[in-house]
């Protein structure tokens, strides 16, 4: 009962969200609010920017790539954000944010690992749900070379939301009533993506 009221009240609020912002993507400030919500999501937000990227490319295909070039450079910016978080402020910042993640207790171990695979830790987080806001913050806490964050960041993150935009701007009318049919089901994916990316660091 309880699980099925949440997952009431979450359908419920990605549906109020969804239409909002289907409404606010024809407004002069959506691309403000997308920039915003990108920036922050690669620091410490835990909501990534699809939840807006999605319905503005929808409303408006023509700025389809426009809007994909924005959220990456924002994402990117906001990484650079979460690397100086780990970098100058571990103990104020950095550490309660990982612990908050689940993330403390292995990091030690995660740390030589980074150190070999950096680049490809950052590409394979930029590209999935998994929190990619850990992952700038862990590359500023080991000093990850500046060079390769940024490299893999663009990357993944320009891939992800340059082919979301891209099947969205092709098969945007079927995805929009796809979309709208299927919201309850799409939104407890939504939820579990989410869920499983917070899980995933605890297995690394």
């Amino acid at each position: 009962m309880i699980l099925t009221k949440a997952c009431g009240k979450i359908h419920n609020l990605i549906h109020a969200t969804y239409d909002y912002m289907l409404d606010l993507a024809s407004s002069k400030y959506a691309m403000l609010f997308l920039f915003i919500v990108a920036f922050v999501e690669s620091s410490f937000f835990p909501i990534p920017p699809d939840v807006m990227l999605i319905p503005m490319v929808l409303a408006t295909p023509q700025k389809a790539y426009r809007i994909a070039g924005l959220t990456t450079m924002a994402s990117v910016i906001g990484g650079y954000f979460g690397y100086c978080i780990g970098v100058f402020g571990y103990e104020l910042l950095a550490k309660p944010i990982l612990e908050f993640y689940g993330y403390m207790a292995q990091f030690d171990v995660f740390k030589g690992y980074y150190h070999e695979w950096g680049a490809w830790i950052v590409f394979a987080a930029g590209l999935t749900p998994f929190p990619y806001k850990v992952v700038t913050i862990a590359s500023g806490v080991v000093h990850l070379d500046l060079v390769v964050f940024t490299v893999a960041s663009i990357l993944a993150r320009g891939g992800r939301f340059f082919l979301v935009a891209w099947l969205l701007k092709k098969f945007g009318e079927p995805m929009k009533d796809y979309i709208e049919k299927n919201l309850g089901m799409l939104s407890v994916v939504f939820v579990l993506l989410l869920v499983g990316g917070f899980a995933a660091i605890k297995f690394i």
